[in-house]
């Protein structure tokens, strides 16, 4: 391969199939229990982790998968519901209480197989005590605009929900749950993918309040007094009706890193994961990325030409004032392209592995030492565009969007930098 642009679909493609939904789920399935089977699937590549459990199940099952609109797969025997992502909707809350009853009733011999993939905090709306819909949407919509870290935000949702931080698993007892995550967050930690409606997690409504004010999240009045009363707090970790569950991650982004860099070396190149976990806001991790690959070009450190720098996580977007269109990962390939600009051997992808960026149809974009350049000759400016958040229409002037479509997984940012 000799367009750039080809190698780093290559990586992408390498790193999406490491996450494929059969492949994943086949060495992870229990065995089949002695009454009945429950699937439950929440996220935006559940319908897809349904279908491969379709093809894999030995035995009788049924159940309900939520996912994002434009997300279903064609399953025979799971029923499968759409909903809003990220601002949740009421069929989001119609997924949330089919799922609920779904394990209602269930008996000690049955089981609960949970297919969870990120994108199910918003896809499962259901706002407890007084609280309504529009009160769980406008707290998703602080929540994104805020620029807080993804573990933050969810600790904030887990006490303002009746279905996550475990919530879910509780409603199954004493049926045992086993939850298969394709995990989506930084440190993979399971309770966080989601929002972990069948992984309960440590915390307290205190805590999720001094949160909110750390990281200045506008919480909307009804969410911040139901969560002040207490009266909705979290499941205890300890507590003996999730004592036979189990918790299986079946797919990462540091599998999926490791795999674009196998996929790097069969090409003759070199490949660095510089992380699996980075998070921060998306315009200063390209940044950092910017400076990393000039210095390579510069003085061959801290990695000898020519390599391929890997890293995943999730970065954040804090909005300031109304914004553009676009992702974070755009947002960071589009800092980055100004701070490459006119540096020759340089080129990179920044998208998300489950095909969507943000809101618009692509995961994310190329760029290059000439990106910015071109931004400019369509007639737009590459830095104002930055500074309102519309990297998209960046990128379409340039005619660098990346668009492979929905993937059926879930492992969060994908970024290649090819230094040549």
């Amino acid at each position: 391969m000799d367009d750039p642009r080809d190698i780093l679909t290559a990586l992408f493609d390498a790193a999406v199939a490491a996450a494929d939904p059969e492949a994943a789920l086949a060495s992870a399935l229990p065995d089949p229990p002695k009454g009945r089977t429950v699937v439950i699937g929440a996220g935006k590549g559940a319908a897809q982790l349904g279908l491969a459990f379709e093809k894999l199940w030995p035995g009788a099952f049924d159940g309900v998968i939520v996912t994002r609109y434009g997300y279903a797969a064609p399953c025979e025997r799971l029923k499968v519901m759409e909903a809003a992502h990220p601002v949740p909707d009421a069929a989001g809350l119609a997924g949330a209480e089919a799922l609920m009853s779904a394990v209602s009733g269930l008996g000690e011999d049955d089981l609960v197989i949970a297919l969870v993939t990120g994108g199910g905090s918003a896809l499962l709306p259901a706002p407890p005590g007084p609280l309504a819909l529009g009160d769980e949407a406008a707290l998703n919509r602080a929540l994104l605009s805020s620029g807080a870290p993804i573990s933050v935000m969810n600790r904030i949702r887990a006490e303002a929900s009746g279905i996550k931080a475990g919530r879910l698993a509780a409603m199954a007892h004493p049926a045992r749950v086993v939850t298969l995550v394709v995990s989506d967050v930084p440190g993979d930690d399971p309770a966080e993918v989601a929002s972990g409606p069948t992984v309960p997690s440590p915390g307290t409504p205190a805590e999720a309040l001094r949160l909110a004010e750390t990281w200045r999240v506008d919480l909307p009045g009804p969410v911040r007094d139901w969560i002040a009363s207490g009266q909705g707090a979290s499941p205890d970790p300890a507590d003996p009706v999730f004592a036979r569950n189990e918790v299986r991650v079946i797919a990462s982004a540091r599998r999926s890193l490791e795999a674009a860099a196998a996929r790097a070396r069969t090409m003759g190149l070199p490949a660095a994961i510089l992380s699996d976990a980075i998070e921060g806001e998306a315009r200063d991790v390209g940044r950092v990325h910017a400076a990393i690959a000039r210095e390579i070009v510069r003085a061959d450190r801290p990695f000898a030409r020519p390599v391929v720098l890997l890293s995943g996580g999730e970065t954040t977007v804090t909005l300031s004032g109304a914004g553009g269109r676009g992702g974070r990962n755009s947002e960071f390939l589009l800092s980055f392209a100004l701070d490459i600009a006119g540096v020759p051997g340089i080129s990179a992808l920044a998208a998300d592995t489950d095909g969507i960026d943000g809101s618009e149809d692509n995961a994310g974009a190329f760029a290059d030492g000439g990106t910015a350049a071109l931004i400019r000759a369509a007639g737009r400016d590459p830095a104002a565009d930055l500074a309102r958040h519309d990297a998209w229409g960046a990128f379409e002037a340039a005619g660098a969007l990346f668009v492979p479509g929905p993937t059926g997984t879930n492992v969060n940012d994908f970024r290649a930098i090819l230094v040549r």
